[in-house]
């Protein structure tokens, strides 16, 4: 995956993230959709990780096709 189709799957996971905020404005979020937001903001920090790594490895001067996604639970433990 190359830096414009990570910047694209940002961009569509945002986009539903935003969908799914703004439909339930004023009104909690049910468990589904709260399942799936939470999904969502995994799925962007993965996605932000793989970005920044391509980034350091190319300047680096190194291939940035040698980045790897990381699994959720890595790049989630990076907050805490």
């Amino acid at each position: 995956m190359d830096d414009q189709q990570v910047h694209d799957r940002i961009d569509k996971l945002v986009q539903e993230e935003k969908e799914l905020l703004h439909r339930h404005e004023g009104e909690p979020l049910g468990d589904d959709e709260h399942a799936r937001l939470q999904e969502l903001e995994v799925q962007l920090d993965k996605a932000y990780d793989f970005l920044h790594q391509r980034r350091a490895l190319r300047r680096a001067g190194k291939d940035p096709d040698d980045a790897s996604m990381r699994d959720g639970g890595t790049v989630e433990s990076y907050e805490q």
